[in-house]
């Protein structure tokens, strides 16, 4: 079953045990799934579909962060109850030690030396990693291994 169809039977489901937590969060990724859909004009895949909750998830995490600085218990409670909905959509997280072979093997692949050749190695890694590990912990696992390579 796509991921897609998960999140419309999710919805479903929440609407009839009138989990409205639940129903607003999915209702909202299912819009925007739909919104990216119309403006890229294709059809997305699980890929995509994960990318997507995956932003969701982090703009979630930002707003509780200002939230907090906002000291606004309320909307943090709310938001951390939509990154918990949200989190059971996304496939099993990568471990670290393998996020970290994978990174190595693309760096022995593309030649990669410094910093500079970041994109190389993050387009095959992320190409291979498909929505299991964020963006930004693969960035960052990327530039500590291009750092520590010998020059």
């Amino acid at each position: 079953m796509d991921l897609k169809t998960k999140l419309n039977e999710s919805m479903q489901d929440a609407m009839r045990s009138s989990d409205e937590v639940r129903k607003r969060t999915v209702r909202m990724v299912i819009a925007a799934i739909k919104q990216s859909e119309v403006d890229k004009q294709t059809t997305l895949d699980d890929v995509g579909v994960v990318g997507l909750i995956q932003k969701e998830i982090k703009n979630r995490r930002e707003a509780v962060e200002e939230a907090k600085k906002a000291e606004r218990a309320d909307l943090v409670g709310d938001n951390e109850a939509e990154i918990k909905v949200l989190e059971k959509f996304l496939p099993e997280a990568m471990p670290v030690d393998e996020l970290h072979s994978l990174v190595q093997e693309a760096i022995a692949e593309t030649g990669a030396a410094s910093p500079s050749d970041m994109g190389k190695v993050m387009k095959i890694v992320m190409g291979k990693v498909a929505g299991r590990a964020p963006g930004d912990m693969v960035s960052q696992v990327v530039r500590d291994l291009l750092l520590k390579q010998p020059k």
